[in-house]
């Protein structure tokens, strides 16, 4: 951990990162802005590190996500003439915060802003890459913060609206007729997820499916009673809350082998360690489906690469955020050199993935738009969690 401490000193003495790149007379210069949450200002009072031998837990999503983006411009290869100029800002800096930077005109000559952040800094961002078209590519915060009109902000990781597009999707296609259970808690967030639901499956007043939605607070065991032993019983776990997923995860489980039971969480259901094999003997061998824009088995060559490098300068290994900030430097900075003035609209051309798919679209509310509110990535991944494994589903 001290020499994570160390490298993000010089990172930022320097600001500035050169992506290699191939000899040649005359090249063209791309500037590239990264934002990450660091929190220099709270980990360093001037130059001395206030916590002592321990390292604070906050830091470390954003910090992955800068040493994923220094490993890809240290390895990627040249961009035919091309130099990719990076300059990594801390988001969460209260001495130079966005705000400050966007007035004093620091990002008004870049070409492309990458981010991963969310709330103020999100939208701060956003509404700057609008007014001066810069590309803003927001790479790992799933919403769109209430952003309209905005033809120059990609989201990366899907917003859950389209997470419930994608598991309605695949009810539609591949289990019209069995028994659809959307099963969920109250609350305002359920509340959001039911929603999305409801409209998608009524696009013009009238229900596609028969889906039928349990409010269930307590004695998630009485999932039972609305169960078919005749057919296929689809159950959708509406909520984001852990001990919810939980729940209804164990009653699930424990019905397995009366009833056919397919149990599809929330996106954030893959982060939950209560979900994992050996936290709950009766959860071992019952599969628990969910949807990810991100799927890196991690056995390709940069995979390795960044493994060994975390291995070797950090001895550790890096966390999802470091594969996210290496994938969304390497792409979007080497489609910026191929279209440097239209890259909005080739998104979807680069020449091959780096760890995932992608396929962004364009996203408009309301019907009678014309321009873009902004462009989400649409391919979703469904992948099933089995005795602590993640793999690819469908």
């Amino acid at each position: 951990m001290k020499t994570s401490i160390v490298w993000i000193v010089l990172c930022f003495v320097s600001l500035q990162v050169n992506a290699q790149t191939e000899p040649a007379l005359q090249k063209t210069t791309y500037k590239v802005a990264v934002f990450a949450p660091l929190y220099l200002d709270s980990v360093f009072s001037g130059t001395s590190y206030r916590y002592g031998k321990r390292f604070p837990r906050f830091v470390l999503q954003g910090l992955d996500f800068v040493q994923g983006v220094q490993i890809a411009l240290d390895s990627m290869p040249p961009v035919p003439g091309a130099t990719i100029q990076t300059y990594i800002y801390d988001s969460k800096s209260t001495s130079k915060p966005v705000s400050a930077l966007i007035n004093d005109k620091k990002l008004d000559s870049v070409h492309l802003i990458i981010g991963s952040v969310k709330d103020e800094e999100f939208t701060n961002l956003a509404k700057h890459a609008a007014e001066k078209h810069i590309p803003f590519v927001s790479a790992t915060y799933p919403n769109d913060a209430g952003i309209t009109n905005n033809p120059y902000l990609v989201i990366v990781n899907s917003t859950l609206r389209s997470h419930c597009e994608a598991i309605y999707s695949f009810m539609l296609q591949s289990h019209g007729t069995d028994n659809l259970l959307h099963i969920r808690q109250t609350g305002s967030q359920e509340d959001r997820v039911a929603g999305y639901f409801s409209s998608i499956n009524k696009p013009d007043g009238k229900p596609l499916l028969n889906i039928r939605t349990l409010n269930i607070d307590s004695n998630f065991y009485s999932i039972k009673n609305y169960l078919d032993s005749t057919k296929p019983n689809i159950l959708i776990g509406g909520s984001l809350d852990e001990d919810f997923a939980y729940n209804l995860s164990l009653a699930a489980a424990s019905l397995r082998k009366k009833y056919d039971i397919t149990l599809i969480g929330m996106p954030n259901w893959d982060g939950f360690s209560s979900l994992s094999s050996g936290k709950k003997e009766s959860l071992n061998e019952f599969p628990i489906y969910f949807t990810s824009p991100y799927f890196n088995y991690k056995w390709d060559n940069n995979s390795k690469m960044i493994q060994e490098v975390y291995l070797k300068k950090y001895k550790g290994k890096p966390s999802d955020y470091a594969y996210k900030g290496f994938e969304t430097i390497y792409l979007f900075s080497r489609l910026l050199a191929r279209y440097p003035t239209d890259l909005m609209n080739h998104l979807n051309d680069y020449a091959y993935k780096v760890f995932s798919e992608y396929n962004f679209k364009p996203v408009m509310q309301q019907k009678t738009d014309s321009i873009p509110d902004y462009y989400e990535n649409k391919h979703l991944y469904f992948l099933k969690k089995l005795n602590g494994t993640v793999t690819k589903a469908w």
